[in-house]
């Protein structure tokens, strides 16, 4: 098996066992960070049952699919009734763009919980709050009313960044944080506003970039689209009444890298697969308000030619996409009805390095092929014939490399749909 691979088999008859040991290995990383020492466990690690069939045919399927695209990815997959996971490069650290979202809603929802707010309560829109981004936030005017619950929609399914910030500010970024760490102690490090992002990313090119407004992201975002990432160094030096040449000698795009550097709103996908499966099993909310936030999260409309366009039809896809200069991640819960029992799997994948977000897309696209025909979804059955499948590269003269994945006529729905929706925190 490929090194990069780490592949995890927890059966029902393991499962209490390795959880203690997964209490167990936390306990101890919070010792070595120098936090306060806890008990350890009077169980041993359980011995590793046998590996699930679907786990080492998904895992070469992955590493097709990242060498067929030359797309680096990160992948998690878990199935929630065994527990038998499989990985690649998972335990990385990756760049979550907007998938920090998520983390942003449960901290709303706990404030909903506690009787702080309701979703109905109101929030005022301010000039401070635009920041560039997806979504209809952006087009209303500033001392517009929008309800908790409107901006919470707007957040998750259309990735809005300023209906994003306007919750942040209403449970604070500490709350946020504290959410993450109370559901996954280690794996995932500290979140921040998506202004500050931007705040963050412009602060490489100069300090003064900390006084950047939100009037101020719109305007460099409009430059940096119509006119390059040269006009958008013109138009922050413009903005903050700075010589252009007082700029790092450094371009936008490696501005960016140099802040993903930095670990803000990355983590690992293993870590981030705990954070989900922690709200799926109801430990992150109460009953009400998970059904809440997943049939939102299966409404989300960013990233539609990622995973979801590799599923079977008839599977549901509560997820979240993120997307942000050479950074795509989409996860999320699988549904799959069976007779007997519902099938329910959590996917974790982000890719990093591509600048073409088309080509980051078919990459996860084939991730979701390859979950499709593991067998996982279908009872053992691999190579599922209501799996879409991709055209191939070698089709004929003029063939787009990014066509969209094609879907058999028994799938419902021919072509998967055109993503027309553009995505989060690019």
């Amino acid at each position: 098996m490929p090194s990069a691979f780490r592949t995890r088999s927890r059966y029902a008859s393991v499962r209490p066992l390795w959880q203690a040991a997964r209490a167990w290995t936390a306990s101890a990383l919070v010792l070595a960070a120098g936090g306060p020492a806890q008990a350890q466990p009077d169980t041993a690690p359980a011995t590793p049952g046998p590996i699930a069939p679907w786990v080492r045919p998904l895992e070469r399927a992955l590493a097709q699919a990242e060498a067929s695209s030359g797309v680096r990815i990160g992948v998690h997959v878990r199935d929630l009734e065994t527990g038998a996971s499989a990985s690649l490069h998972a335990t990385e650290p990756w760049y979550l763009a907007s998938s920090v979202k998520v983390p942003v809603a449960i901290a709303v929802l706990r404030g909903v919980e506690r009787g702080d707010f309701t979703l109905d309560t109101p929030l005022t829109l301010r000039a401070a709050d635009y920041v560039d981004g997806a979504g209809a936030t952006n087009s209303r005017p500033v001392g517009a009313p929008l309800t908790v619950r409107y901006l919470l929609e707007q957040m998750i399914v259309y990735s809005d960044n300023t209906a994003s910030d306007m919750l942040i500010g209403l449970v604070g970024i500490g709350t946020v944080n504290a959410v993450v760490q109370s559901l996954v102690p280690a794996g995932i490090g500290r979140i921040t506003a998506l202004a500050d992002v931007r705040r963050h990313v412009y602060g490489v090119l100069t300090p003064q970039a900390d006084h950047l407004s939100g009037p101020d992201f719109l305007a460099l975002r409009q430059q940096q689209r119509l006119h390059g990432d040269a006009a958008a160094r013109a138009a922050l030096a413009h903005l903050l009444q700075l010589p252009e040449r007082s700029l790092a000698p450094a371009s936008l795009a490696s501005a960016y890298e140099t802040y993903y550097a930095g670990g803000l709103n990355s983590g690992r996908l293993d870590a981030y697969a705990d954070l989900l499966e922690a709200l799926v099993a109801g430990r992150a909310l109460d009953a009400r308000h998970t059904a809440y936030l997943l049939s939102v999260m299966e409404r989300v409309k960013t990233g539609t030619q990622r995973i979801k366009a590799g599923l079977p039809a008839g599977a549901r896809f509560a997820h979240k996409t993120g997307t942000q200069r050479a950074r795509t991640c989409d996860s999320g819960l699988i549904t799959v009805p069976h007779p007997a029992r519902e099938r329910r799997v959590l996917v974790v994948a982000c890719t990093r390095g591509e600048p073409s977000t088309a080509r980051s897309d078919r990459a996860l696209r084939q991730v979701g092929i390859a979950l499709c025909q593991s067998g996982l979804l279908s009872d053992g059955r691999s190579h599922e014939p209501r799996c879409p499948t991709l055209p191939s590269r070698s089709a004929g003269p003029g063939f787009p490399a990014d066509a969209p994945a094609v879907r058999p006529p028994a799938a419902g729905g021919g072509a998967a749909p055109a993503d027309g929706a553009v995505d989060d925190d690019a």
